[in-house]
């Protein structure tokens, strides 16, 4: 089967990373990345300037990781507290969600989006939790979450 060579303007997960080099099936590149911007033909003169964005993007990525870092060491030392209902065996009515959690976050004075927490499902039990968020592509941050009964 045919492939098309195309030069990627954004990370694509499970592809390749902006900059790059990549073959792809003639109908992916241009039904999806060629649309939505996330590519360009791989010619001379998009190599080129691709090339010099790169560079751009090269010094951009370095402040935004240790920016993620210092906001990694922030998180790491934050605990988050949720009081629930709880039933009989120990089990949530309702949940804690990612939701809850960036709300959470965002009232202790941090601007996370919810979509970086990384929590495979809610939360429906009582107990600690480690809840991964990804901050940048290589940092990850690991949150404390506590969930306890509610008094009445």
């Amino acid at each position: 089967m045919a492939q098309m060579e195309l030069l990627l303007r954004e990370d694509v997960e499970n592809l390749g990373l902006r900059g790059e080099l990549v073959k792809v099936r003639p109908g992916y590149g241009r039904n999806y990345l060629l649309p939505r911007g996330l590519a360009v033909q791989a010619t001379a003169a998009n190599v080129k300037a691709i090339t010099k964005q790169r560079e751009a993007f090269l010094k951009k990525a370095a402040a935004d990781k240790s920016a993620a870092e210092g906001q990694s060491a922030l998180l790491q030392s934050l605990s988050l507290e949720f009081a629930r209902k709880v039933g009989e065996h120990g089990v949530l009515y309702g949940s804690v969600t990612s939701m809850d959690i960036a709300e959470a976050i965002a009232a202790k004075g941090f601007e996370i989006d919810r979509r970086k927490i990384q929590l495979a499902e809610p939360i429906k039990e009582i107990g600690e939790f480690e809840i991964p968020v990804k901050l940048h592509r290589e940092v990850i941050a690991t949150l404390k979450v506590v969930v306890v009964k509610e008094e009445a």
